[in-house]
């Protein structure tokens, strides 16, 4: 399967030993709406520290993904109900904590996707416990506001802003440019844009394979999309700044306002 799994690629694997269906919504939509069916229930404010949403302790993401029935070796799908974005926060979370990126997936179209052409359940499921345990990914992309500083004006790098335009406006790091991650999305599908008009979006933008891209928001959710996005066209030079905007400002890094011009 693609990091942008189809639903029909995922039902072609539902009820393998080794895949294990996410659900991220909130606990009364996974029950009151349905889901696919065997998905776990693993709401989004479970994964997330406090009001910004940053990364959970190691400890405690272990302890949820063991709750989950997710061994090291399975294959993972996650869906939302929101484009894929809070889905992606799973993904990269389980990556970042060194889960074989090959092995994680995000549903493409998130769950209306799946609810328009497959069966739906509401039936409760009981996950059998798993002893997961994090490990130092291969090649991590987490940077931090030192590298950050180190890296802006540089020609090599495009940093990129995946928020709206109108907080971007407000503010923004200098240099960066915007790309707001649901421009990557089919507003009538839910899923990706075809492959060409995500690639002329991007060199639109400035983000080009060539270049090294840093990616930020304001707590890290919707970067989680388009860094998956860009893994899925073949981008390799990656950097996904977690603290973003929230701990560029707090720490006192510059911002550009065009508010002021």
């Amino acid at each position: 399967m693609d990091i942008f799994a189809s639903a029909d690629a995922v039902a072609d694997r539902l009820g393998d030993d080794d895949l294990v269906v996410v659900d991220v919504r909130d606990g009364w939509e996974y029950d009151g709406i349905g889901h696919v069916p065997g998905a776990v229930s693993v709401p989004f404010d479970e994964f997330r520290v406090g009001d910004d949403g940053m990364l959970p302790e190691p400890d405690d993401w272990a302890a949820l993904l063991s709750a989950a029935g997710v061994d090291a070796g399975d294959d993972v799908v996650a869906y939302d109900d929101t484009h894929g974005v809070f889905a992606a926060r799973f993904v990269v979370t389980a990556e970042l904590y060194g889960h074989d990126p090959e092995r994680l997936h995000v549903l493409d179209g998130d769950y209306s996707s799946w609810s328009r052409e497959h069966a739906t359940s509401t039936d409760a499921v009981d996950p059998e416990p798993t002893d997961y345990a994090v490990a130092e990914p291969t090649d991590a992309p987490l940077v931090g506001f030192d590298e950050v500083e180190r890296l802006l004006g540089r020609d090599d790098v495009v940093v990129v802003d995946t928020r709206e335009p109108e907080e971007y406006a407000d503010a923004h790091l200098p240099g960066a440019v915007q790309l707001d991650w649901k421009e990557l999305v089919d507003t009538d599908t839910r899923g990706l844009k075809p492959r060409d008009a995500l690639e002329t979006i991007l060199a639109g933008a400035g983000v080009t394979p060539d270049r090294r891209v840093l990616l930020y928001c304001n707590t890290a959710r919707r970067i989680s999309h388009t860094y998956l996005v860009l893994r899925h066209l073949g981008y390799d030079d990656l950097l996904f700044y977690e603290g973003s905007l929230t701990e560029w400002t707090d720490r006192g890094g510059d911002v550009v306002s065009e508010r002021d011009e």
